[in-house]
C-alpha cells in the first residue's frame, strides 16, 4: 500500500448550472478526501465561471481510497448554501504517475452534466517504516 500527501490545485469551473435566481451565483468548492475536509475561498458574484487558483493538501492518503470529491457549492447570505453539483476525481492515475497537469472533470448533480471543474494534482509517497528487505541493505541479494 501506497501512503503520503496529496497536493490539489483548484483552479476553476466553467458552465456551472446558475442556482442564483437574483444576481449570479457566489460559488465555492469543499473538498472531500475520505474524513478530511477542505473549503476553497467563496468567488464572490463570479456566477458560472468562477476561479480560485488555490492549493489544498491532504495528508495521510494512500491507494487503497482511489477518488477525491470535490462539491461545488453557492454561498447564500440569507439561506442555506445551494449544492450545485460535484466532482468525482479518479486518483489512480496520480499515484502511478506522481502528478498531474490540470485537468477537466465534469461536475454531475442527479446524474446530470451541470459543468466542469478544472483540477491539477500532484502526489508525494512518503516513505513508511516498515520491515522493506530494501531497508537493511538489501541482505536479500547478499546471502548466497
Amino acid at each position: 500500500m501506497v501512503r503520503g500527501t496529496l497536493e490539489v490545485l483548484l483552479v476553476s469551473a466553467k458552465g456551472l448550472e446558475d442556482v442564483d435566481f437574483f444576481g449570479k451565483m457566489d460559488p465555492y468548492a469543499v473538498l472531500m478526501y475520505r474524513s478530511q475536509e477542505q473549503k476553497s475561498s467563496t468567488a464572490s458574484g463570479a456566477g458560472s465561471d468562477p476561479e480560485w487558483h488555490e492549493t489544498f493538501v491532504f495528508n495521510n492518503v494512500s491507494d487503497n481510497v482511489s477518488e477525491l470529491i470535490v462539491k461545488i457549492m453557492d454561498s447564500d447570505t440569507f439561506s442555506k448554501d445551494d449544492f450545485v453539483g460535484e466532482a468525482k476525481i479518479p486518483l489512480e492515475a496520480v499515484f502511478a504517475e506522481g502528478s498531474l497537469p490540470p485537468t477537466i472533470y465534469s461536475v454531475v448533480k442527479d446524474q446530470r452534466y451541470c459543468g466542469e471543474i478544472k483540477v491539477g494534482l500532484t502526489f508525494t509517497p512518503v516513505e513508511t517504516r516498515g520491515f522493506d528487505e530494501e531497508a537493511f541493505g538489501g541482505w536479500k541479494h547478499s546471502a548466497h
